[in-house]
């Protein structure tokens, strides 16, 4: 293994600091200390704020949906079919300087660091009462099983990277890149090693024992795919995915119950990204219910200060997702905003706008001319294939609301299962991300035991998923690759990394091509190339190029 000698570039050069967090029931309980230096984390009584400290730099990783969500077949960009050639979405022009990249890479070699740290310290520099070993071996373990997930980032997108497992203490060019094969043995490694030692119940916020099983689950399934993959990959993700499962029955509460901003600690999350309205800044500002959705402010009867937030970023779904949706999937309502409402009084035409009147709708089925007609006098109405930048409509003479009038190039249903309170504008949201959920864990069991031949119970599992959503038993009476696929993006759109199911599955190259309309267009997807992100380019040069960039970059 080519291991890490002692530094990853700047980005991996850490101050030991104090890693600060707010104390109430809904968190890690952690008292907030400031102006600490490294010294004072050398006892067993304040040694945990090292371990909350990793749970902190998982934040700004699932921040990063351009990376995650991009140049796939349920989300493009919002810009021109015929101009907007985003890199992400189109493959055009990706390279070395991508700062989405750079962004992946480093914050997820920050989690790395920090994590070594907490082995390095509690492994070397507290000393532990016998009473407290159990403490000691908890706190190990929460950071391999962190470790394990930022690897487990980095694999799906670089391939083999370089592997640290030291705490850094000074600067250096001298490391290279591990094989892909040998960072999947280091994310397993850790966290089979981490499983025994975690709590089965731990307080919110921390890894559980079944969220480790979950995420070994996947990495195992991920493995099976490639030319590393161990005989027994799928068999063994299917097995973890159902410890992860455990008893919990997913239809002991509903869709729109599992996204209730009040249910956020609810039983199905096996590990979140915690926030709150205390706390720090970064303790109050998750962004994420500014992502999938248009300016919603620059239509009549709403402001910037309106219930639904400020656009932030550039992605939105496809028509294809929204074409996923049967009428009787009620994880839409749950998922969509199909009709916005005014939060300010205003004025189209000869129509009086209230607040609570609807300003825009976006029918699920195309409507009749008639009624067309009829609601334009009242609202804005995008039928189902006009949502993109290039399908703005006819005007209708005559109505209220003429569609030239409107400044907004992509109109859509945005987002409600991640709306959030307390945020201001992009920012400021309190909303936990979830990270891992039982309903996944069914789906990589089903897609785990597909791969294995077991059509049996991959067709089990899947149903279980869709009834929930659908109250149908046996919905499907086979499944493929394709129907999982589309479970996971009924399910958990905006949660998971498109980008990497679809690559995981072979799928990325056929699906993009069917259902992105840029890369429909424009695509220069190439296989050889683009199933690898680039190394950013600083990491090469601070590495004095010993880190190998990959092909086509």
């Amino acid at each position: 293994m080519n291991t890490y000698k002692k530094n990853i570039g700047r980005v991996l050069l850490v101050a030991i600091v104090a890693f600060t967090i707010y104390s109430c029931n809904k968190y890690i309980e952690e008292e907030n200390y400031t102006n600490l230096t490294g010294e004072d984390f050398i006892t067993e009584d304040n040694a945990d704020r090292l371990v909350v400290g990793v749970y902190n730099a998982l934040r700004p990783i699932y921040k990063n949906y351009d990376v995650t969500m991009l140049g796939t077949d349920i989300f493009t960009t919002q810009g021109n079919i015929n101009t907007d050639l985003s890199s992400l979405n189109v493959y055009l022009n990706i390279n070395s300087s991508t700062g989405s990249f750079s962004s992946e890479w480093s914050n997820n070699y920050n989690v790395i660091s920090k994590a070594n740290i907490v082995v390095n310290r509690f492994n070397n520099n507290i000393d532990w009462t016998p009473s407290n070993t159990s403490t000691r071996d908890n706190g190990i373990a929460q950071a391999r099983a962190l470790r394990a997930l930022a690897y487990f980032n980095l694999v799906q997108q670089f391939g083999g990277v370089v592997i640290s497992l030291d705490e850094i203490n000074d600067i250096s060019s001298e490391y290279s890149r591990s094989s892909e094969q040998e960072t999947y043995l280091q994310i397993i490694s850790d966290l089979e090693q981490a499983i025994p030692n975690l709590e089965a119940n731990p307080e919110p916020g921390r890894f559980s024992q079944r969220a480790a099983q979950h995420l070994l689950a996947k990495v195992h399934l991920t493995r099976a795919y490639t030319s590393n993959a161990d005989s027994d990959d799928f068999v063994k993700a299917a097995a973890l995915a159902e410890s992860a499962i455990g008893s919990y029955d997913i239809k002991s509460q509903s869709y729109a119950q599992v996204f209730d901003y009040e249910n956020q600690l609810n039983d199905e999350i096996l590990f979140a990204i915690q926030y709150g309205a205390g706390g720090d800044y970064e303790d109050r500002n998750n962004n994420k219910h500014s992502s999938l959705k248009f300016s919603v402010d620059q239509l009549p009867g709403l402001n910037r200060q309106n219930p639904y937030g400020f656009r932030a970023g550039n992605v939105m779904p496809t028509e294809f997702f929204y074409s996923l949706f049967e009428d009787n999937d009620t994880r839409e309502d749950a998922t969509l905003h199909r009709a916005l409402y005014a939060n300010i009084v205003d004025t189209v035409g000869t129509d009086a706008i209230a607040e609570g009147d609807t300003v825009i709708y976006f029918p699920k089925n195309t409507l009749s001319q008639d009624e067309l007609e009829d609601r334009l006098n009242r609202y804005y109405v995008y039928q189902p294939d006009q949502y993109y930048y290039n399908d703005s409509p006819t005007n209708i003479s005559g109505v209220n609301y003429q569609y030239t009038d409107n400044t907004i190039n992509a109109n859509f249903p945005i987002f409600k299962k991640f709306d959030d309170v307390g945020f201001d504008e992009a920012e400021g949201g309190y909303r936990d991300t979830f990270i891992f959920r039982v309903a996944e864990s069914h789906l990589i069991a089903a897609e785990a035991h597909l791969g294995a031949g077991n059509l049996t119970q991959a067709t089990a599992h899947t149903n279980i998923v869709r009834e929930r959503a659908t109250g149908v038993v046996n919905h499907y009476t086979t499944v493929t690759v394709d129907d999982i696929l589309n479970e996971r993006a009924l399910e958990l759109a905006g949660e998971t990394s498109r980008w990497n199911d679809l690559k995981r599955t072979g799928k990325l190259q056929e699906r993009i091509n069917l259902y992105n309309p840029h890369i429909i267009d424009h695509g220069s997807f190439d296989a050889t190339v683009h199933l690898l992100r680039p190394i950013p380019a600083t990491e090469i040069i601070l590495s004095d190029n010993n880190i190998e960039q990959n092909p086509g970059y």
